[in-house]
């Protein structure tokens, strides 16, 4: 027979840490900064001094970013093109501002959401620094 294994009782909260990340805050404890900058990850957090460098975000948030954005503007660029048939500059115009908006805003909050996953998941540095 094999043995079950008994869970950690300091076991961490995946949906609190991600969003905590997704507000740009620590994962460890919510009240400290997660970025300073746009993007930039502070190395360790200013509140409860969790060391935040050993993240590995690298292309995740973009990606995620892209397949987000790209999934939400499609369907509606089609919906309003065949429902009001606008003129081709003023379409581009809304749909091009439209993406960027929302490209900027989700970025930096899916990069931060990512890094509250990997620190739950105890994934890289983070499972050492209990």
């Amino acid at each position: 027979m094999h043995q079950t294994m008994i869970s950690d009782t300091n076991e961490r909260s995946r949906k609190q840490a991600m969003l905590r990340g997704w507000r740009r805050k620590c994962p460890n404890c919510g009240a400290g900064p997660l970025l300073h900058g746009y993007l930039s990850v502070n190395d360790t957090c200013t509140v409860c001094s969790q060391e935040l460098f050993h993240h590995r975000a690298d292309d995740g948030p973009a990606y995620l970013t892209i397949l987000f954005v790209g999934h939400l503007m499609a369907p509606l660029l089609h919906i309003v093109f065949v429902a009001w048939r606008p003129e081709p500059l003023t379409l581009f115009t809304i749909f091009a501002v439209g993406t960027v908006g929302l490209s900027l805003y989700l970025l930096p909050r899916l990069k931060g959401a990512l890094i509250g996953f990997q620190w739950a998941k105890e994934m890289g540095g983070f499972g050492n620094a209990r």
